[in-house]
């Protein structure tokens, strides 16, 4: 039976996504994602897949508030999300790495939010990925990937991404909050031209949970550790100047909590940066790990870090022994990324 209401639906739908198509080609535009049906898409993703693969301008997705229990993923470039407030609008999902291996030959599709665009913008926003929080006891599954048992266990602290990139380069996180229970909630991972920007987030999980590759630049973020032996994380094997920068930041977390690690080359600046008083007294260390060359030597560095019951030795200020030995006031986006991204653009 033709119904009349629902092919008129259809057809401004469509009318729609051919003018969003034509539109960020050549300017800016934005369209609205509202979860109870007052935007022009009720789903994340459908507004996402109706944009063009080849957008010059950026694409503004505006996402009201609700609880949108949706695994994202974004091939496209210039894309802007943006959530009416950065607690009621949320992109939730539940995922186990370890889980997802067994199935899956890489980590396409194992965080909340999927990334291979690049020129992406998400800002307040909480993604969340609740596997941890959810799941309080170990369970055993049949694991194809595993070649010799067959069998894999699942736990509450194994790793599980809000956000994961791939190729993406790029990426700005303005206020949002990025929760996971456990490692590696933060995983934006590209060592040959990765650049990423974060500015007034808060970011919880377990071990590594703040886990760059390439250069990173956070500032007047706060960090929340649930368990794990480090909270940053830092790969910059590729090439000499890749680096994590930390300004302003405040880290905090369970008794004990420690700072930081690395398995490979890596850069890290702290800089006024706080610590929460139950913060271990254990410098940022080096994993060893069989195959792994140490090219550039130990490469930590800190300035004006405290801690109010006391600071540790280990983060006295040592910025004077960097390469090129910069100075505090000119450590800022433009210094770690260059002339290669301007992020006030």
């Amino acid at each position: 039976m033709f119904n009349k209401k629902a092919s008129y639906r259809l057809i401004k739908s469509l009318a729609f996504s051919f003018m969003l198509l034509a539109s960020c080609l050549l300017q800016a535009q934005t369209i609205v994602v509202d979860i109870n049906g007052n935007g022009n898409f009720t789903s994340i993703q459908e507004a996402i897949n109706s944009l063009s693969d080849n957008a010059v301008a950026p694409c503004i997705i505006h996402i009201k508030k609700g609880i949108y229990k949706e695994k994202i993923f974004i091939t496209k470039n210039n894309i802007v999300l943006e959530g009416d407030d950065k607690n009621t609008t949320i992109l939730t999902q539940a995922i186990a790495r370890d889980e997802w291996r067994c199935d899956h030959i890489d980590d396409w599709g194992v965080a909340t939010l999927n990334l291979r665009g690049s020129d992406i913008t998400l800002q307040n926003l909480t993604i969340q990925n609740t596997y941890g929080f959810d799941n309080n006891t170990s369970k055993e599954i049949p694991c194809a990937a595993d070649t010799i048992t067959h069998k894999k266990t699942i736990r509450k602290d194994g790793h599980q991404m809000a956000l994961r990139s791939f190729q993406t380069t790029r990426l700005k996180v303005i206020n949002c909050n990025l929760k996971a229970f456990a490692g590696d909630t933060v995983s934006p991972w590209n060592l040959e031209d990765g650049m990423f920007y974060f500015k007034d987030c808060a970011m919880e999980g377990g071990v590594d949970f703040y886990c760059p590759r390439g250069w990173a630049y956070a500032e007047n973020c706060t960090f929340m550790a649930n368990t794990g032996p480090a909270s940053i994380w830092h790969d910059g094997s590729k090439y000499e100047d890749e680096k994590t920068v930390l300004v302003n930041c405040t880290f905090k977390g369970y008794d004990g909590f420690m700072l930081g690690r690395y398995h490979k080359d890596a850069q890290f600046y702290l800089i006024n940066c706080s610590f929460a008083n139950n913060m271990a007294d254990k410098p940022i260390y080096l994993v060893p790990v069989q195959g792994n060359t140490i090219n550039w030597g130990e490469r930590i560095y800190f300035y004006n870090c405290h801690r109010k019951a006391g600071d540790y030795k280990w983060f006295a200020d040592n910025l004077q022994t960097a390469k090129n030995k910069p100075e505090a006031k000119n450590i800022n986006p433009s210094w770690v990324f260059g002339n290669r991204w301007n992020v006030n653009m």
